[in-house]
């Protein structure tokens, strides 16, 4: 086979794998998950909540709370980016009430980064967090 003709066929052969190993890393890589959501709804659901209400009891004072606050901003990203855009649950009522107080608390991290929850802030995200956890349990 003559240089030119194989050269011809060998690079687009070439890229094209090249392009399709790139494609399968990337897939892969946006398969994981840095702070261990399994993909199952449910379970994610009470995983999350149970995290967040620890962190949230974690006095502003204490050594920890500035990484279990880091955390738990990655969670809240990682939940959120994961199941929004999921059709079949994004119209749960646990969902929802997940998100609502999922939203509260990514706020006040963003605004009030040095401050501590405000008490009544704290006892309605709890409030919500056990709701969204026992309304996903049941399934709705």
């Amino acid at each position: 086979m003559p240089a030119l003709l194989r050269r011809c066929l060998l690079r687009p052969l070439l890229s094209a794998c090249v392009c399709l190993a790139l494609c399968l890393s990337l897939g892969l890589a946006g398969c994981s998950s840095s702070t261990g959501l399994s993909g199952n709804y449910v379970d994610d659901t009470v995983q999350v909540a149970r995290s967040l209400l620890t962190t949230i009891a974690i006095p502003q004072e204490e050594a920890g709370h500035q990484a279990a606050e880091t955390q738990a901003r990655a969670l809240i990203n990682d939940y959120i980016s994961r199941y929004r855009p999921r059709h079949d649950v994004n119209g749960l009522a646990s969902f929802t009430t997940m998100q609502t107080a999922l939203n509260s608390l990514a706020g006040h991290y963003s605004n009030y980064a040095n401050r501590p929850l405000p008490d009544a802030l704290r006892a309605r995200l709890e409030k919500e967090l056990h709701k969204a956890e026992s309304s996903a349990t049941r399934g709705s």
